[in-house]
């Protein structure tokens, strides 16, 4: 399992001791991702939950720009999250090495981008035209998400970039707007049925929870579980170790909670 450490440069990011503001910032918390266990970084400049601004591409670029160098010059691949297509271009032009395409692909542009360049790509489920406005998911999500991943891959073939692809069941950001208790039961039954994506015979990539409740560690325990190639993690040094104890088969209580991450 390889982990994206996660880097914010938006300051609408919910972590706030992940945001970072320049290029000195970046280089220096980036190191400390990778010190800490994360092979590969990933940052954005736009919050994706509910209640996030809208920042245009201009914006978005100048925000994020200067992390990216600083991420860069660590020698670590790195990801590029966005769901405007100028500024996915923008930064795949500076270095980045992976386009982490948070509008699911679904604009004409973006996937054409990805068609031009020789990079992995992140595909997530998505509900909708916007990760900040999804619809909700009605019925199995699991299997509404199998059906979904069906038809957006025969697109993919159709463009060239389908084996370049890594699925990400879009818990990162969806559904907006639920209570918590809904939104785990959701995510449980996501995580607990990630093996019906194993269908796809592609990489799977799941951004795991950072706030510290057993219920969540429950959740990152179900990832792990499945020995997905991919996690995208605030946390690695606690991911590491926690995944290691699943594979010894004796998990680490889901009290052991980190302080400073609520």
């Amino acid at each position: 399992m390889e982990i994206f450490g996660v880097v914010n440069a938006s300051p609408d990011s919910l972590a706030g001791f992940s945001v970072v503001s320049d290029e000195t910032e970046a280089e220096e918390y980036g190191a400390d991702l990778v010190a800490e266990g994360a092979d590969h970084l990933d940052v954005g400049a736009q919050a994706s939950h509910g209640n996030a601004a809208f920042v245009s591409a201009d914006e978005e670029w100048q925000i994020v720009e200067g992390p990216l160098q600083g991420l860069l010059s660590l020698g670590v691949e790195v990801a590029i999250d966005t769901w405007q297509v100028e500024t996915a271009r923008r930064a795949l032009d500076a270095g980045a090495h992976v386009l982490n395409a948070a509008d699911a692909l679904q604009a004409d542009e973006m996937i054409e981008l990805a068609a031009e360049r020789e990079i992995q790509v992140v595909l997530p489920f998505m509900m909708g035209p916007d990760p900040r406005h999804l619809k909700h998911v009605e019925g199995d999500p699991v299997q509404v998400m199998v059906d979904w991943f069906d038809l957006q891959l025969e697109r993919a073939a159709r463009w060239g970039i389908r084996e370049r692809l890594m699925l990400d069941p879009g818990t990162g950001f969806a559904p907006p707007h639920w209570e918590w208790e809904d939104r785990f039961r959701y995510q449980k039954a996501i995580y607990s049925g990630l093996d019906r994506l194993r269908v796809f015979e592609l990489p799977l990539y799941v951004p795991i929870a950072w706030k510290q409740t057993p219920d969540r560690l429950e959740l990152v325990d179900i990832v792990l579980a499945q020995e997905v190639e991919y996690v995208r993690a605030h946390i690695p040094r606690q991911i590491r170790q926690r995944h290691a104890a699943v594979r010894d088969g004796m998990p680490l209580p889901t009290s052991d909670l980190w302080p400073g991450y609520e």
